[in-house]
């Protein structure tokens, strides 16, 4: 007679669980004060049975609660979602005053290098460095790109 594999694989897999859920469970404290826990008793004076209860899950309280924790995700994003996203009317003020100041800068610097006959920039000992032809062309450029950024809307 040809025993099954596969019947002889689950009834050594029921054997086996079965012994292992059905096992005890002994707790002791050992003389540093750390808890232990192991299957076996220890033979410490400290040493207690501990009784396990298990319970099967249920899976519609599990789909329940995880429903009810995307209907809450779903809740806060939408929330998020009716909320203003753009700057407030207080830091588009702001945002206007500091582009008119530094337009009104630039635009005086570009006025003093296009009047001015010689532009010089500072060294680290505090020298004046005059520039050459080529350099002073590139900084009114510079300037003037400066004036375009902040002084169009």
């Amino acid at each position: 007679m040809r025993i099954n594999t596969t019947a002889l694989a689950l009834l050594l897999t029921i054997g086996i669980t079965g012994s292992v859920c059905a096992g005890e469970i002994y707790k002791w404290v050992d003389e540093n004060g750390n808890a232990h826990y192991g299957d076996r008793p220890s033979g410490s004076e400290s040493e207690q049975l501990v009784s396990l209860k298990s319970h099967r899950t249920d899976p519609q309280m599990v789909q329940a609660r995880v429903q009810s924790r995307l209907n809450q995700q779903t809740a806060r994003e939408a929330a998020l979602a009716a909320q203003p996203q753009g700057p407030s009317d207080e830091e588009l003020r702001a945002e206007k005053r500091e582009r008119e100041e530094k337009c009104s800068t630039y635009r005086a610097r570009l006025e003093r290098f296009v009047h001015s006959r010689r532009l010089y920039r500072e060294d680290e000992a505090g020298e004046r460095v005059y520039l050459d032809e080529e350099e002073t062309l590139a900084a009114r450029e510079r300037v003037q790109n400066q004036v375009e950024e902040y002084c169009t809307s």
